[in-house]
């Protein structure tokens, strides 16, 4: 639109500088927080067991945050999800 305002001197004013690094700092933090919280004090060691199979020992990472292609589904109790056949 075409009439005569410079619609860009809104972005130079300070309080709108002040809002955009306000929400630079909060989302800062945040990311910081978040990597922070994602530590693990044990990171796991691979062991090949007797039969060849190498295996994750340890970690953060159970067996049920890994997910599979193709695998088939399971629930906490070891049955088949409502609606899947085993």
């Amino acid at each position: 639109m075409r009439d005569g305002r410079d619609r860009s001197a809104t972005w130079h004013s300070p309080a709108a500088l002040l809002a955009v690094a306000a929400v630079v700092v909060g989302m800062l933090a945040a990311a910081v927080a978040t990597v922070a919280g994602a530590g693990c004090a044990d990171p796991g060691r691979l062991v090949t067991r007797a039969d060849g199979v190498v295996v994750l020992e340890g970690g953060c990472v159970s067996a049920g945050d890994l997910v599979v292609p193709g695998a088939p589904l399971a629930t906490l109790d070891g049955r088949a999800p409502v609606g899947v056949r085993p």
